[in-house]
């Protein structure tokens, strides 16, 4: 309608007027006419043209493997062989997106076998069912690193026993369970904890001939881990988290003195004040006296 001509003046309308007239805005005009051009031709990639099509590019990738000595290289090498050594100006991007379009990458390595898939649950109805534990590492400047082992309740999140020491071997390890055992059963004989389970992964203090036979002296099932799957592992593993978020992370140690200071003032705070929401947003504490008032009733 704007290119019609009025047949007073014999000139266009114009968009101005028209627009004006059926009160339309005039940016909205324009930006669907650039849609409609932007769908008919797409945009091509920005900046200078490649020399290469991708066809062109693709051959000499193949080209590249043929010739290398080796197997199963990533498009990285490939890339430097092809821009460094051929002089082919290319991206490694575009390598990349080529290299995986036609599955030349280097195969992911996975474990054989069928997966071990975890569906069931690792929390407990009550307490002294399940326990975890687990050790990490922690940097001081006067020491190197030193270790940190705890163990902690599965039904209600609380640390049952740490330990903080230079050498992470299978005793240490064990110091945290013991720590707990006394408390929860009131001595360490034979067979005190008979129906706890612990929950432990692969490393080898947990796999140790000592920590085996104590866990049967005290009459404990021991329960491990799946292999590369840490969340079968997971109530110590969030344990650690919290612990480092909370008290580690963001602080220089300088001796092992401090990261024990520093883990007993936090497990003492954790055990009494730290909400958990499968508790109801109860402390560790609080649950538990929670549960020892309802069995009393």
């Amino acid at each position: 309608m704007s290119r019609e001509a009025s047949p007073t003046t014999g000139k266009p309308y114009g968009v101005k007027r028209v627009c004006k007239t059926c009160q339309y805005p005039r940016s909205t005009l324009y930006a669907q006419q650039q849609r409609a051009v932007s769908a008919e031709q797409p945009p091509g990639k920005r900046g200078p043209k490649s020399a290469f099509t991708d066809e062109a590019l693709l051959e000499l990738i193949r080209q590249d493997l043929r010739e290398s000595p080796f197997s199963g290289e990533g498009h990285r090498k490939v890339w430097r062989r092809l821009k460094f050594g051929h002089g082919v100006a290319v991206s490694r991007k575009r390598v990349l997106r080529i290299m995986r379009e036609h599955h030349l990458l280097s195969p992911h390595r996975r474990p054989q076998g069928p997966p071990v898939e975890h569906k069931g649950t690792i929390t407990t109805q009550a307490p002294n069912v399940m326990w975890g534990v687990d050790g990490t590492r922690v940097f001081t400047v006067e020491e190197g690193y030193v270790w940190i082992f705890t163990a902690v309740e599965h039904w209600n999140a609380q640390c049952m026993g740490w330990h903080v020491t230079k050498t992470g071997d299978r005793f240490a390890a064990m110091e945290p369970v013991s720590q707990g055992v006394l408390a929860q059963f009131g001595h360490v004989d034979k067979e005190a904890a008979r129906g706890l389970a612990i929950r432990m992964d692969h490393g080898s203090q947990y796999l140790s001939d000592y920590f085996q036979n104590q866990l049967k002296y005290w009459g404990i099932a021991p329960s491990f881990a799946f292999l590369e799957q840490p969340q079968t592992n997971g109530v110590a593993e969030r344990f650690f988290r919290t612990i480092k978020e909370q008290a580690i992370y963001g602080r220089v140690f300088r001796t092992i003195a401090q990261v024990r200071q520093a883990v007993k003032e936090f497990v003492e705070l954790y055990n009494q004040q730290w909400l958990v929401e499968k508790n109801g947003f109860l402390s560790p504490t609080q649950m538990r006296e929670a549960f020892a008032l309802k069995a009393a009733a």
